[in-house]
């Protein structure tokens, strides 16, 4: 059974109840990986990792691919119910498609597809508020009180992803041209992403980046060399970094507002969990706007699957 759930539906409130007893599949599925933990009565007792299954990101045949590698490892046997949480899931057509890949390796189970910011939510140990994902792409979902929820972001990396790893890694490239053009010599960061790339000039950037055999995931990696730059004092990848806070702040204060609370805001994702200047920059810029709750996520987001199950129908 299939249980393409619309993100943008009304949930109940979580339940207090005991672990979901039975065995449950929680998958995160980002742009660059697919993680899967298999619990047991409530007891995680596999945690595997594939390629990404994001149709948005790879294609149907490759997100197929992966989740049957990782079903391999984690096993699909007497499974009761499957919960995936994964990004560009905006409509029932993009969750049962998504829920189509995954049903043949869990023959009966009842399968739910949301968006992974939800994931995000639950794992952060809330039952209101705003989950800001920072990681290949970025958005902010959020919830009331009252059932009401909200948006912001998550249009893909053509149309925003601001202050995500792909953001990062384009504004490097953007940065190295601008530096090329003034006639400036390769500094830290140009160097590190020219030999990232394997050229051996800014110049054949430009064909690289519009290259079929480069793409979302691969310029998302390229944002660690701002990272490791930023530490090293380069102050344009520190702006960088305050910028990218700055963006992700903005996203949640749009579902702060739009929902009329106040918080806990949660940043998650590989950015938001591990880059500390992007979270300095993140609670500054909320704090300016009156925010104070503001938290980074402390596990990953795939253990909130056991809080969204436990949710009555």
């Amino acid at each position: 059974m299939t249980n393409t759930e619309n993100p943008t539906a009304r949930p109940a409130e979580p339940s207090t109840a005991r672990p979901p007893a039975g065995v449950i599949i929680g998958l995160d599925i980002g742009g660059t990986k697919t993680h899967g933990i298999r619990f047991e009565d409530g007891i995680a007792v596999a945690d595997e990792s594939a390629g990404s299954s994001n149709v948005q990101n790879v294609t149907r045949d490759e997100a197929a691919r992966n989740i049957a590698d990782l079903f391999a490892r984690i096993g699909g046997d007497s499974v009761s119910q499957v919960y995936a949480g994964s990004g560009g899931i905006d409509t029932d057509e993009d969750a049962a498609a998504l829920a189509s890949l995954i049903q043949p390796h869990v023959p009966g189970a009842r399968v739910t597809v949301v968006h992974d910011s939800r994931l995000l939510l639950a794992a952060g140990h809330a039952s209101t508020g705003v989950a800001v994902i920072a990681g290949t792409g970025s958005a902010a979902w959020g919830r009331n009180s009252d059932g009401d929820e909200a948006r912001a972001g998550g249009w893909g990396y053509l149309l925003g992803d601001e202050g995500s790893g792909y953001w990062l890694g384009r504004e490097a490239v953007r940065y190295s041209l601008r530096q090329m053009n003034q006639g400036q010599p390769a500094d830290q960061l140009t160097s590190a992403l020219l030999q990232s790339c394997g050229v051996e000039h800014p110049n054949k950037l430009i064909a690289l980046f519009h290259s079929p055999h480069t793409g979302r995931r691969f310029w998302a990696q390229q944002a660690r060399h701002v990272v490791e730059a930023a530490a090293g004092g380069h102050p344009a990848s520190q702006a960088m970094l305050d910028q990218a806070g700055r963006d992700l702040a903005g996203l949640a204060l749009q579902v702060l507002d739009q929902l009329r609370i106040t918080g806990p805001v949660i940043l998650g994702g590989g950015l938001g969990m591990n880059v500390a200047p992007l979270q300095e920059s993140f609670r500054r810029h909320l704090e300016s706007a009156g925010v104070t709750d503001a938290r980074v996520l402390d596990q990953e987001p795939v253990f909130g699957v056991l809080q969204l199950v436990a949710e009555p129908a």
